[in-house]
C-alpha cells in the first residue's frame, strides 16, 4: 500500500486544530467549575431571597410556601445546581428574580455600555502606553524617561475610586467639560459620557501596559541582535523596529492582561458614574441575591477572559516563528 506523508502545510494545520481543542477542552472546565464554585457562594450568602421579594410587609405563610416553591429554594444544593446547569447548557439561563425578566434580555439590555467602556479604555491605554515605553526605553535615564515613570507610578499607586472621584471633581463639577452620571442617549452622547469613565480606567492599566513595554524594549535594545544591527549602519529608527519586533510577544502579553483587567474591572467606575452597564447590574445583583443573573454574568466574564487569552495565545505563533516551530512540533 501507498503511504502518503502529510505535507507541512497540512501538518501545521493539525497542530494547530489540536492546539486550539486543548484549550478550548480547558476553557469548558474552568467553566464548569465558576460555575459551581459561585453557585455555591451564593447559596450561602447571607440573606433571605423571599424577604428581598416580599419586603418587610405582613405575609402569609402560604405566600412563602409559594415563593419557594417557584424559585425551587427547599431543593438540595446539588439538585438546584444541576437543574441551573441543565437549563444553561440549553441557552436558558432563568428569570431575573429582582427584574422578572428573562436573563438573556437583562444582560442584553446593558453589555453594550460595558463593551463600549472597556474597548475605548483599551485604545486609551495602548495608544498611550505603547509609544511611550518605547520612548522611554530608548531614552533611558532621560527626562522623558524620568517623567513618565513617575507618572506611572502615581498610576499604579492611585485607587480607582479615589481617582474617579478626583477627575469627577475636577472635570464635571469644577470645570463642567464632562457628564457627571449616565449613559447618554445616542451614540454620541454615549461616548461622550464614557469619556472620563475610560480615562480613569485606562490610568492604572495603561501604566501597567507602560512598564511592560518599557522592561521589554529595553532588554531587546540591549540584545546582541540590536548591536549587530547597529553595527551595520543601520538607521536608528529601524534598528527600534527591529527591537519591537522582537519585544511583540511580552507587550502582546501585557496587552492582553490589561482587557481582562478591564473586563472584570469595571463595576467601581460604573458604580461612581451610575453608568447603566453589567458592572453596576452584577453588583446590585449580588445584594440582591439574584442567582440567575450572577451565574450568568459570571461564566460571560470568564468566557471572554478565557477567549482573550486563547486569542494571546494565538498571536504568539503569528509574532514569533521560534514558537511556531515548537508547537508545531510536538
Amino acid at each position: 500500500m501507498l503511504t502518503t506523508t502529510p505535507t507541512p502545510a497540512r501538518q501545521a494545520s493539525r497542530a494547530l486544530a489540536r492546539m486550539i481543542a486543548v484549550r478550548v477542552v480547558g476553557v469548558v472546565f474552568i467553566l464548569l467549575v465558576i460555575s459551581l464554585l459561585t453557585f455555591g457562594l451564593m447559596y450561602l450568602a447571607p440573606g433571605d431571597l423571599v424577604k428581598n421579594l416580599l419586603g418587610n410587609r405582613p405575609t402569609s405563610p402560604e405566600a412563602v410556601a409559594a415563593i419557594r416553591e417557584q424559585y425551587r429554594l427547599d431543593d438540595p444544593f446539588f439538585v438546584q445546581y444541576f437543574t441551573w446547569l441543565g437549563n444553561a447548557l440549553q441557552g436558558d439561563f432563568g428569570t431575573s428574580v429582582r427584574m422578572q425578566q428573562p436573563v438573556t434580555t437583562v444582560i442584553g439590555a446593558r453589555v453594550g455600555l460595558t463593551v463600549a467602556l472597556c474597548l475605548l479604555s483599551f485604545l486609551i491605554a495602548a495608544i498611550v502606553a505603547i509609544p511611550l515605553g518605547i520612548a522611554s526605553a530608548a531614552r533611558a535615564g532621560s527626562t522623558i524617561d524620568r517623567v513618565s515613570s513617575s507618572v506611572t507610578l502615581i498610576g499604579l499607586s492611585a485607587p480607582t475610586f479615589a481617582l474617579a472621584l478626583l477627575l469627577l471633581y475636577l472635570f464635571a463639577f469644577f470645570l463642567p467639560i464632562f457628564p457627571i452620571y449616565g449613559g447618554g442617549s445616542g451614540p454620541l452622547d454615549t461616548l461622550y459620557h464614557l469619556v472620563l469613565p475610560a480615562i480613569i480606567l485606562a490610568a492604572g492599566l495603561g501604566a501597567i501596559l507602560m512598564r511592560m513595554t518599557r522592561a521589554a524594549m529595553i532588554r531587546e535594545l540591549g540584545s546582541d541582535a540590536v548591536s549587530f544591527a547597529r553595527a551595520r549602519g543601520i538607521a536608528e529608527r529601524d534598528v527600534r523596529w527591529i527591537a519591537l519586533r522582537a519585544a511583540a510577544i511580552p507587550i502582546v502579553t501585557g496587552a492582553g492582561l490589561v482587557l481582562t483587567f478591564l473586563v472584570g474591572g469595571t463595576i467601581i467606575v460604573e458604580t461612581i458614574f451610575a453608568l447603566p452597564g453589567l458592572g453596576s447590574l452584577l453588583q446590585d445583583s449580588v445584594l440582591f441575591k439574584d442567582i440567575p443573573v450572577v451565574q450568568a454574568l459570571t461564566l460571560v466574564v470568564a468566557a471572554v477572559i478565557a477567549v482573550i487569552a486563547i486569542v494571546v495565545d494565538l498571536s504568539y505563533l503569528a509574532l514569533d516563528p521560534r514558537v511556531r516551530t515548537r508547537e508545531f512540533a510536538r
